[in-house]
Formats: structure tokens, C-alpha cells, sequence
């Protein structure tokens, strides 16, 4: 198929080339409701055209947010289509949040799932001043509404078909004068250490870095490919919507994110990209549901995990297998793998990533042992999410595969920082010159910030955050993402933050999986009202206690943890501890956790913490609370 120099072109191709093709799915009321490419093109079209009618321009800013739904899908790609640019923002950002990108990006149009969101973006309508249409997709709720900027996605859809019997091959015009360098997406950073940047991506960013990936992955028109990551989130709108573009696969949504896991059991993709926290969130249902078990299922559970892992390490190590564990493995596919695979969606795929953070090696090696096909891969929002990836014979835990073709990696030597160049790295930070100068050098290599090496199989190997690399007092290199993906191991363990820098020893914050830990009290007969009730009872710190124990056995001497301390909350994004893809926010974090750090290297054996808690429309409230310093070691 020939390739075309704008996202949209790809829309007209496939109305005509793939009309009767599924494009999308979406799970509503309980069905999925399949949208074929001819549809597909006849929803954007219509919307395209009504944004016209409604005064949409060329560099317009068209903002969504919602979950993954198909008209906020469409809608993105309506304003690609006029030559505008697509903002999408997390559906969870409390309001305070969504003033800052909404009103730095300057969004004339905002297309919102719901209700609930609706609300959310009328509650700052008055520090929005470019804000001029509120499009909502779902009108449950809103028919007694009578603010001035709304209209439902159905009207707007209306409007732009009556805009076309008057202005016939309008939408295809504006697509054939889209510039390939034009900003197609502008897609705000995290925010890990402050405010979140507008990365700016072109459409030639995008579509290149798809050849790329679809140059190193074998990804069909026949392909199911789940989309539930955050539309905000850069893979989203590279894997959900370009790949999906470009090959003719289907895209899926589940109906919630509540449902996500059910969703992909019934869907059964052949394609998933999914973080470390939902490979986690698998594998400590796996583990649970074992635990439950009768001692004959959980001793066979326990028996095939040990031939999994052995086969895996004789993958990895290059050795043959012997007879007898070649005949094991196959027999656990029947009894075991199989069954598993079945249980969790992913008997038919074929292709797993994980990304967007390191996953612990154990839970790395549990999946590939499972059979079920799991590779990383390392990019960044600025390098439109791709640098390197594993191909299928070359899953390794340690390293996130070669630079892919087209993609240059070097490390510096000076700081063993990890620079990337290629036509994937972003045009710049939106309104932000002095940071775009400070991410490109003058030789267009991005400074990615993360620390790193390339191994002597040319696999690029990520360290940590490379201003989070530190030396305990003794000299002792100390990387607290290594101590933190071996406490998040446990099923117990939800969150971990590592503290060790310029310390003598290391120290860990833990935070409880509250339903994992529930279950397991539950079992103990032993009540609890919340979730800071259960984190501070005795059996649950012992509990604790007994997992980084028996963690620590697995480190170095030296990498032991020796204190720890159990919040009496998560960590929450709305209270800016970690980002809303999940990293944690280490310097905000220092500064509110203090106390605690300084009562781990005080020797002192409990802390007093006031902690805010923040709510969606941005008010707070404060716990006063005594936690107890455990010793590990």
C-alpha cells in the first residue's frame, strides 16, 4: 500500500480501500458495537465539516477528554483534518490540572465523553478564554443544560452535513493542503518535576515513527488491538490511532476502566501495549487466586511457575533444554500456560509490550514463561514514544532492546546519559523555546534525562533517572527504581520510594495494594473500615515486614533495605506524589515526606505526618496520622 504524508490521508485511503473492514469497536451496554472504515470516514467527516461551520481553523486547537471512546477518536482526527491540532488531556486530571493545559494551549474546541466531564470543564470555563465550543458525546444528563458553548457531538455531526451540501469536497480540499511538518498533536508531559510541557508532533513525526515500529513488528490488517491507555497518554495516539490508520487493524475500547480486564478477556486482542502496574495488577490476581487454591492446584500452580521460569532462563542463557523439561513445559501448556492465557485475554496475541517505566525482571520472566509473547520498549512523549524495542527472539529483562533502524542511540560519556536522534523527536515545547534548546542540541540529538549504557549485544539498557542515580555514603552506586521494582514484586505492595542518596543505608515509603492486602485480611477475620485503618494494623506492618525480608534475601548486602514505613495512604496523583501515568514525583515528594525521611536516618521509631488530601474540584483536606518505622533487617 502506497504510503501518504498526513494522518488523515490514511482515512480517505482506507473509506475506499477497506470500507467494509472493522476500524473500531466499542464496548456499550454490555455489546460491542463494531464501526467499519467507510463508517469511520463518514463520522469524521461529518464532524470535520461541522467544526468548519463552527469556525474551526487551520493551527486551531481541538482538546478531548474522556475515556477511550471513538467519536473523541474521530473528533481528533476531524481537526488533523482541517489543519488543526489535536490536545488530548487525562479524563482523571483534577481541575486545577486541566486550567493549566486548556488554557496554555490556547483550545478553541473541547470535546468532552460526558456529563461528569462537562462539569469538570465548566467549572473553569472563566479562566478559558479562548475556549468557545464545549462538545459533549454522551447527552445523558446534560438536556437541561443551557450554557451558550455546548452542543452535542450528534448536532455538530448535523451541522457539518448540511455545511457539505453547500460546500461539496470540502473536508478532502483541507486534507490535500495539510502540511506534512504541520503540528498534528500536542501532547503534554507528565509533569514529573513541574509543570507539564506541550510537545509539539508533526505528522511526519508520527507516521514516521509508525513505519518504524511496523518495520520491526508484525502488525496485520486482521489485527485486534486493545486501546484503554489514556488517550493523553503519547502511545495512545501512535499505537490506537496511527498504527491503527496505517494497517487497517481494528482498534478496541473497552466499555470502562472498571470492566478493563473483563473487556479483554471477551475481546481476546492479538496486539496489547500496557504499563508495568498492569502487568503487576495480572500477575498479583494470578498470584491470589493460587493462594485460594487447594493445596493440590496450588502445588501444581507453583510446580509449572518453577518450569516456566527454567525454561525461560535456558532461553535467555542460550542452553538447550533437556528432555524431560521439554515434556514438563509441554504438559504445563495443557494444564497450566494454556488455561492462564485463556483466563487473562491474550491466548491470540501475538504481540505484548510493556513501557512508559521499568517492569521488575520476575514479573518480566512470569509472562514470557506463561507463553504469551511480552517485549519491552523504551521512548518518550518528545521522541513520539519509540527509540528501541525487542524483537521476539531477544526478550530480555535487563535492557529494552536495540535502537530500532532509523533511530540513532548514543550515550554520553560524561553523565552516561542517553541522547536519540530521528524524524520522531518532537518539534519543540509549545511557547517554550529556552526548554526546546535545552532538550535539542545543535546536532538535533535529544537529551532523553535517563541514565543508561548499550551492552556489548548493542541493547540499549536503562539505569534509572539519571538525576535519581545516586551513591550511598560508603560509595555504593544506589538506583532506587532497581529497590522499588523488586518491593513492587509482592503482591502486597501497590506503590515503593527508595531513599538512599548521600544515606548510609537504604530506607523504603510503602504503599499497600489495599485490595490485595483487603483479601488477605479478610481471610485473617480481621475487620478494618479504610484503607488507612488496615495499613496501620500490626498484622499488616509484619506482613510487610516478612516481603521485603524475604526481598532483601534476593540483594546484595550492601542494597538491603534496612527501615521501612507503611503509608496510611496511596500515593495519589491529585495530590501531585506521582504523575497520572504513574511515576513518582520524587522531588515533591522529598519535600512532603521530610519527616518521614528524616525518622528513618534519626533512628527514631514512628513519625507524625499531617497529610492533604485533594479532591476533583481541587479543594482539600488534611489527616493527621502516626506511623510506625519498622526495621528490616
Amino acid at each position: 500500500m502506497a504510503d501518504f504524508n498526513t494522518i488523515p490521508e490514511y482515512v480517505l485511503r482506507n473509506e475506499t480501500s477497506m470500507a467494509t473492514l472493522p476500524a473500531m469497536r466499542e464496548k456499550t451496554l454490555g455489546i460491542w458495537q463494531t464501526h467499519t472504515w467507510r463508517a469511520y470516514a463518514d463520522e469524521v467527516r461529518a464532524f470535520a465539516n461541522g467544526l468548519a461551520a463552527l469556525g474551526f481553523k487551520a493551527d486551531d486547537k481541538l482538546s478531548v477528554i474522556g475515556n477511550n471512546r471513538p467519536a473523541l477518536y474521530w473528533a481528533q482526527v476531524a481537526a488533523m483534518s482541517l489543519g488543526g491540532q489535536s490536545v488530548p488531556v487525562y479524563q482523571d486530571a483534577i481541575a486545577s490540572e486541566l486550567a493549566f493545559v486548556l488554557n496554555h494551549c490556547g483550545a478553541k474546541v473541547m470535546v468532552a465523553e460526558d456529563q461528569e466531564q462537562v462539569d469538570k470543564i465548566l467549572s473553569i470555563r472563566d479562566q478559558l478564554p479562548a475556549l468557545e465550543w464545549l462538545i459533549y458525546n454522551d447527552p445523558r444528563g446534560l438536556t437541561d443544560y443551557e450554557e451558550d458553548i455546548l452542543k452535542s457531538f450528534a448536532d455538530v455531526q448535523a451541522l457539518g452535513r448540511d455545511f457539505a451540501t453547500k460546500n461539496a469536497g470540502y473536508f478532502e480540499q483541507r486534507i490535500g493542503e495539510v502540511d506534512s511538518k504541520g503540528i498534528a498533536l500536542i501532547a503534554y508531559t507528565s509533569g514529573t518535576t513541574g509543570n507539564p510541557k506541550g510537545v509539539m508532533l508533526s505528522h511526519e513525526n508520527m507516521l514516521e515513527t509508525a513505519r518504524i515500529f511496523l518495520a520491526n513488528e508484525d502488525v496485520r490488517q486482521s489485527d485486534d488491538f486493545f486501546a484503554y491507555l489514556p488517550m493523553a497518554w503519547v502511545g495512545d495516539g501512535l499505537y490506537g490511532l496511527v498504527v491503527s490508520l496505517m494497517t487497517g487493524c481494528a482498534c478496541n475500547c473497552p466499555e470502562e476502566p472498571e470492566t478493563m480486564l473483563r473487556d479483554l478477556r471477551e475481546l481476546g486482542p492479538t496486539g496489547i501495549v500496557a504499563p508495568p502496574r498492569v502487568w503487576e495488577g495480572m500477575l498479583s490476581s494470578i498470584q491470589l487466586k493460587s493462594d485460594d487454591a487447594t493445596p493440590v492446584k496450588r502445588a501444581v500452580c507453583r510446580y509449572f511457575t518453577r518450569v516456566a521460569q527454567d525454561v525461560e532462563n535456558a532461553k535467555f542463557e542460550g542452553k538447550p533444554l533437556s528432555m524431560g523439561l521439554r515434556l514438563m513445559h509441554q504438559l504445563g501448556e495443557l494444564m497450566f500456560y494454556g488455561p492462564i492465557r485463556d483466563q487473562l485475554g491474550l491466548r491470540r496475541a501475538r504481540w505484548c509490550y510493556t513501557g512508559g517505566a521499568p517492569l521488575g525482571p520476575d514479573t518480566f520472566r512470569f509472562f514470557r514463561g506463561l507463553g504469551i509473547n511480552l517485549k519491552q520498549i523504551y521512548g518518550s512523549t518528545e521522541l513520539t514514544g519509540l527509540a528501541s524495542l525487542q524483537p521476539d527472539n531477544e526478550a530480555n529483562p535487563d535492557t529494552v532492546g536495540p535502537p530500532c533502524d532509523g533511530i540513532e542511540v548514543k550515550v554520553d560519556t560524561d553523565r552516561s546519559e542517553v541522547l536519540v536522534r530521528s524524524k520522531g523527536v518532537f518539534c519543540g515545547y509549545f511557547k517554550d523555546d529556552e526548554k526546546t534548546r535545552e532538550a535539542i542540541d545543535a546536532e538535533g540529538w535529544f537529551h532523553t534525562g535517563d541514565a543508561g549504557l548499550i551492552d556489548e549485544k548493542g541493547h540499549l539498557v536503562i539505569i534509572d533517572r539519571a538525576k535519581d542515580v545516586g551513591k550511598l555514603t560508603d560509595g555504593t552506586p544506589f538506583a532506587p527504581q532497581f529497590i522499588e521494582l523488586k518491593l513492587k514484586f509482592s503482591p502486597y505492595i501497590n506503590e515503593a520510594v527508595a531513599f538512599g542518596d548521600s544515606k548510609p543505608f537504604i530506607s523504603a515509603m510503602v504503599a499497600i495494594d489495599f485490595e490485595t492486602v483487603g483479601k488477605w485480611a479478610e481471610k485473617q477475620a480481621m475487620p478494618y473500615t479504610n484503607y488507612m485503618d488496615l495499613s496501620q494494623k500490626p498484622e499488616v506492618r509484619e506482613l510487610i515486614a516478612d516481603e521485603i525480608r524475604r526481598i532483601n534475601l534476593g540483594l546484595p548486602e550492601v542494597s538491603r533495605i534496612k527501615r521501612f514505613l507503611l503509608l496510611a495512604k496511596d500515593l495519589d496523583a491529585d495530590d501531585n506524589e506521582i504523575t497520572r501515568t504513574r511515576k513518582l514525583r520524587r522531588g515533591f515528594i522529598a519535600e512532603k515526606y521530610a519527616p518521614v525521611i528524616n525518622a528513618f536516618y534519626g533512628g527514631e521509631k514512628d513519625v507524625e505526618l499531617k497529610m492533604g488530601v485533594t479532591f476533583e474540584d481541587g479543594s482539600q483536606s488534611f489527616v493527621e496520622s502516626r506511623m510506625l518505622i519498622e526495621e528490616a533487617a
